[in-house]
């Protein structure tokens, strides 16, 4: 870690916080200044979690910089001279016409079609043909709805998650859907393939450590108003429990932009590639709230380096229980599905649908 002490310091002060990093196992090397005084302290810090905390705490010092990530299991290059290869998650499942595996990561280009919740078994079913027909690789739904308003619609739940299981064994599209309590993991366990972790929970740490106890794959959203170091340290808590089947979705922060839902946060996805070896999806129907924004944003996230898509679809957007205005109908998402193909192409990313 970097340490710069506080214009002034005396030699006193310098030698105490000294004495303290070299405490813990540290080298320090001093660099003197005309007006500053610069400590490099030469360790692992991921070794020694608080340390850097500790020192900010001397009143003598100004800032603490981190040379390597905290982050050591996300991080794409963990230390010098280490690059680690691009995580390639891996979803099975049997239907009734067999078996069917969905690879995310690892160059292909992949996308996650259905509605924001299940409403009934019709609706579902009906969706998921939909998805299916036109090339998606995953079914979405909600069973388990968090909503901003108590009265609005919550979900299903059991119910829903058996309705999802049904569109699987119909369509052989994998199941990824929305947890919200730690009591639930068994059930979602019996019924999806992937579990959701959506923004409201990025930071549920008891929530991530149980699901990094599963081998169960984990869709992890970025919170509304999180940095790009908080959501990589959520991941963190997933596989320091021992699952490594993690996929970041970007899906649009909070900013002082009022003119659309949320802001689709497109410099996270090549930055992101020089962080981590996860794999890295864009849901632009969040990112904007409006279904005519989803195809020119989706079109970018992919151009941006993505690995997939998260599209909200709806057979009746207008009689949607919830998200109706940014769901696309079978007619704008076979559109999408289609101008998409040479875009993933181009950046070197194979569409799993195209033939």
């Amino acid at each position: 870690m970097i340490i710069t002490m506080e214009p002034g310091s005396t030699k006193e002060q310098i030698q105490q916080v000294e004495k303290f990093i070299v405490s813990v196992g540290y080298t320090s090397h001093p660099i003197y200044g005309t007006n500053l005084t610069v400590l490099a302290a030469v360790g692992d810090e991921r070794e020694k979690p608080g340390i850097a905390e500790r020192v900010r705490g001397f009143a003598s010092v100004q800032k603490v910089e981190l040379i390597l990530p905290p982050y050591k299991l996300v991080s794409r290059r963990p230390g010098p001279g280490v690059t680690r290869e691009q995580t390639v998650v891996k979803i099975e499942i049997e239907w009734k016409d067999g078996k069917n595996t969905v690879s995310i990561g690892g160059g292909t280009c992949i996308v996650m079609a259905g509605p924001c919740s299940v409403e009934d078994r019709e609706q579902i079913i009906t969706t998921a043909k939909i998805a299916q027909r036109h090339g998606a690789s995953m079914l979405r739904g909600g069973a388990f709805k968090p909503r901003t308003s108590p009265y609005s619609f919550q979900g299903l739940e059991e119910e829903g998650l058996k309705y999802l299981a049904e569109a699987r064994h119909e369509t052989g599209l994998p199941v990824v859907t929305e947890l919200m309590d730690q009591h639930h993991i068994e059930l979602l366990d019996r019924y999806a393939d992937m579990i959701q972790i959506g923004a409201r929970n990025m930071q549920n740490f008891t929530l991530l450590k149980s699901l990094g106890q599963t081998q169960k794959a984990v869709l992890l959203k970025r919170g509304m108003s999180s940095t790009l170091d908080e959501w990589l340290m959520s991941a963190e808590y997933i596989l320091a429990q021992g699952n490594s089947n993690v996929i970041l979705c970007e899906r649009g922060i909070r900013t002082f932009e009022n003119a659309y839902r949320n802001t689709l946060d497109l410099n996270a996805i090549p930055k992101l590639r020089s962080l981590t070896h996860l794999p890295i999806i864009v849901d632009p129907s969040h990112g904007t709230g409006a279904w005519d924004m989803v195809i020119p944003m989706a079109k970018a996230g992919l151009a941006c380096g993505a690995d997939g898509l998260m599209i909200e679809i709806h057979p009746d957007p207008e009689n949607a229980f919830s998200d109706g205005a940014q769901s696309l109908t079978e007619k704008t998402f076979s559109k999408l599905m289609e101008e998409i193909q040479p875009i993933a192409r181009a950046v070197g990313k194979t569409p799993v649908w195209s033939s």
